[in-house]
């Protein structure tokens, strides 16, 4: 049957969308739209696709009942429009394209950031920043005061259970967000910026405590240049009336009162601790610590002035070269009399000082104090790492070898404190706590001021070694 041609009293009336094809007028809460299918084409280095840039997307806008047209959606969001009016379709090209925007230029800004040269770099760098100091005093003076060898055993346990996964997860957050310990945890949440802040703080505390024993090292770096070492001879202005020589003199009686050349040096000459009387009196300034201090900062600042390009090279120096003079350490005073009685005292286990609570506090504070997470240098160094680095292996590298040089380095000390206590003609515990525990010095002492420089007399080339050693240690 044929249809009848509409009437002028017949109203124009488009199907309703429901009913509507492809090309298709059609009407919609008395607007009027024109269905279409967008085209849609592969974007290069994207996963999404978005309409053929020379198509353009048939929409007619709606004109009556004053309404202008639909809101464009917003960037990465498809679902945007003006309120009360009928949801148009999304623009396809311009949200995709926003999008591949947006996330090629956060990969800009990860790409910018500084990487290291090689991957040896970030390794070494690491190990010098773990092994420090406190491997080579603190972790031998807490080893003898806590049961010698059976201290390893929760030394082991701390590790495993807590400095290692904290050393682990320091890395994989520095590596993954790439940028300093403010920014990491304001990433994180923005009210743990705080933390940030706080660990900036800590780093300006332990600096200006680690320099200052740097100055020290320094300082006998500096004396070493001498024809006579001036810790080896009681012959110096500093010098008491109690200082014993038994170097020259191996008839030399030690009494109660007697003190070496190295330790009235490092207490009488460096600290001057005699001068003061207490903490109301902090003395006068010690201008050669003072130049010394001033010549760290100077040569710390220039090693890392320029990033990880410079501070990358200059630790094959200073994470490499503490490991060769352990060595030569170790076979000088393995062969000195009386070593093997230190390397007795050293492992001799005393299993009953497992149950003190003390024991295993101290275990947990030598690993963390000894890897040093928390800091915000690893997250710094993991920071300049590739993206898809494997810090899991590094952290366990890093920590391994961080525990073994410990390990190795309470060799080196108690192989000398036999020597001591052999040429003193007392016990090992007696030399240990006199070398430990030095009046206004704390709880574990500087002893490696006092043990070392023992060490480095009794070699054949006392005085080349002492320079080696004093770079070492500085």
């Amino acid at each position: 049957m044929e249809k009848a041609a509409p009437s002028e009293t017949q109203p124009l009336t488009p199907p309703k969308a429901s009913n509507c094809k492809e090309g298709d007028d059609c009407s919609e809460n008395g607007l009027l739209i024109k269905i279409t299918e967008p085209k849609f084409q592969l974007v290069e280095g994207a996963n999404q696709a978005h309409p053929s840039q020379g198509e353009k997307e048939e929409t007619t806008s709606p004109v009556s009942n004053g309404i202008s047209g639909a809101q464009s959606p917003s960037p990465c969001n498809a679902t945007g429009g003006s309120k009360g009016a009928p949801p148009t379709p999304a623009a396809p090209m311009t949200t995709t394209t926003l999008c591949v925007a947006e996330g090629q230029q956060q990969l800009m800004e990860l790409d910018e950031r500084e990487t290291w040269s090689k991957k040896v770099d970030f390794l070494l760098s690491v190990i010098g920043y773990a092994v420090d100091l406190g491997n080579v005093w603190r972790f031998p003076y807490i080893c003898y005061q806590n049961g010698g060898g059976a201290f390893l055993i929760p030394y082991t346990i701390m590790a495993i259970f807590g400095g290692i996964p904290l050393f682990y997860m320091e890395l994989a957050l520095g590596q993954y967000h790439r940028n300093g310990c403010i920014s990491i945890w304001r990433k994180i949440c923005p009210i743990f910026k705080g933390i940030g802040y706080a660990i900036c703080i800590i780093g300006f505390y332990i600096a200006s405590y680690y320099n200052t024993i740097m100055a020290w090292a320094l300082y006998y770096l500096i004396s070493s240049f001498t024809s006579e070492l001036p810790w080896t001879s009681c012959k110096n202005p500093w010098n008491t009336n109690n200082c014993t020589n038994y170097f020259s003199n191996k008839s030399t009686a030690w009494t109660a009162n007697s003190t070496s050349p190295a330790e009235e040096f490092y207490t009488r000459h460096i600290l001057q601790v005699h001068r003061s009387k207490g903490l109301d009196d902090l003395g006068g300034i010690s201008w050669q610590l003072v130049l010394c201090l001033m010549l760290i900062f100077t040569i710390v600042y220039f090693s890392i002035w320029k990033g990880v390009k410079t501070s990358g090279k200059v630790v094959w120096v200073t994470a490499t070269f503490p490991y060769v003079i352990l060595f030569v350490l170790l076979i000088r005073g393995a062969t000195l009399p009386g070593a093997w009685r230190g390397v007795v005292y050293y492992l001799k286990p005393e299993w009953d000082k497992l149950f003190a609570t003390e024991v295993w506090i101290d275990a947990a504070a030598q690993i963390f104090f000894s890897l040093g997470p928390g800091f915000g240098v690893l997250l710094a160094f993991a920071s300049y790492n590739k993206f898809h680095n494997n810090c899991y292996q590094d952290a366990l590298v890093t920590s391994t070898v961080n525990c073994l040089t410990s390990f190795v380095s309470g060799f080196v000390i108690f192989t000398v404190l036999g020597y001591m206590a052999e040429m003193r003609n007392q016990e090992v515990a007696d030399v240990a706590r006199d070398t430990g525990k030095q009046p206004r010095m704390g709880k574990c002492g500087q002893s490696q001021f006092l043990i070392f420089p023992v060490l480095c007399s009794v070699c054949p080339i006392s005085s080349a070694v002492c320079r080696m050693v004093g770079v070492v240690v500085f």
